[in-house]
């Protein structure tokens, strides 16, 4: 017993010298450096290589979207006040750039009502380094992950619901432009919703988040990300239903049906009964001389 309190106030005397606290401040020392060796190259390496690529993203920009939006992205005005040839493009994020450019709808042509969809000029890269130039100008919504839009890792019955709860968000707030099914329609002043049928789950996610062009804006605040991602589900789920009222007529919805009803369904019957009339047997009246 004796034994071990001497071994114990030896111990304490040590702990208590200057020797035990520069050994611990050492071991500190070791402990951060070999940390900070193993963590510093990655995070040196991943910040270069975001610098990079924002480098990168200015060189493309300034040669194929400067002439319109200006070299910093701040727009370039018109004569006419309140117009723009280019809107400012600080703080709209990564997420429209990657919509726009990966839907061929930028670089534009030629100004007009719409930007239609054509093919991508840029390739997945340059793209990618365009959004990261311009989401260094200004925090913006960013791209979205696979897990944010696709009902992959749902189970049959999860995926069922979310296709039921993406029904009655498209209809409630969507049919108005795209049609019940998401075959597009025509809007105002030249306009029109484009067709959602086939387009990637990725940049239906984006439109909604950025509203480009005449869309409103979903921002998360308005819908939550598992929102967007039904409705997305419930889009995708139209690519394989059936259709059971025969010919659609493109899905364009009641202005179509209506026009079909009248030229073909009343106009046929009038047709026919033009033709009843001409070739029914008439009676003839003799005339009566005086």
């Amino acid at each position: 017993m004796r034994l071990l309190n001497r071994t114990a106030g030896r111990l304490s005397r040590h702990r208590r010298g200057p020797l035990a606290g520069l050994a611990v401040l050492l071991l500190g020392l070791l402990i951060s450096g070999s940390l900070y060796t193993a963590l510093a190259p990655a995070q040196a390496q991943d910040q270069a290589s975001d610098a990079e690529k924002v480098a990168e993203g200015k060189e493309l920009f300034l040669a194929s979207c400067a002439f319109c939006h200006g070299k910093n992205g701040e727009g370039i005005p018109t004569v006419r006040d309140g117009y723009q040839i280019g809107p400012s493009l600080v703080g709209v994020g990564a997420a429209s750039v990657d919509f726009q450019v990966g839907t061929g709808r930028m670089p534009l042509a030629s100004p007009g009502a719409q930007a239609p969809r054509k093919k991508a000029i840029f390739t997945d890269e340059e793209t990618e380094a365009l959004a990261a130039f311009v989401a260094s100008l200004g925090p913006g919504p960013a791209i979205p992950d696979e897990s944010d839009y696709s009902i992959e890792g749902l189970s049959e019955e999860e995926r069922e619901e979310a296709i039921s709860r993406g029904g009655q968000i498209f209809l409630t707030n969507c049919t108005a432009c795209h049609n019940f099914n998401g075959a597009g329609g025509a809007m105002p002043r030249g306009g029109y919703a484009p067709s959602l049928h086939g387009v990637e789950g990725k940049y239906i996610y984006e439109a909604m988040l950025t509203g480009p062009q005449n869309m409103p804006n979903f921002s998360n605040g308005n819908l939550s990300p598992e929102e967007k991602r039904d409705v997305i589900a419930y889009l995708d789920s139209l690519e394989d239903a059936p259709e059971y009222a025969g010919f659609t007529l493109g899905g364009l919805g009641p202005v179509s049906e209506g026009l079909f009803g009248w030229l073909v369904g009343i106009g046929g019957l009038v047709g026919a009964a033009v033709w009843i009339a001409s070739h029914t047997t008439r009676t003839k009246k003799s005339k009566v001389n005086a």
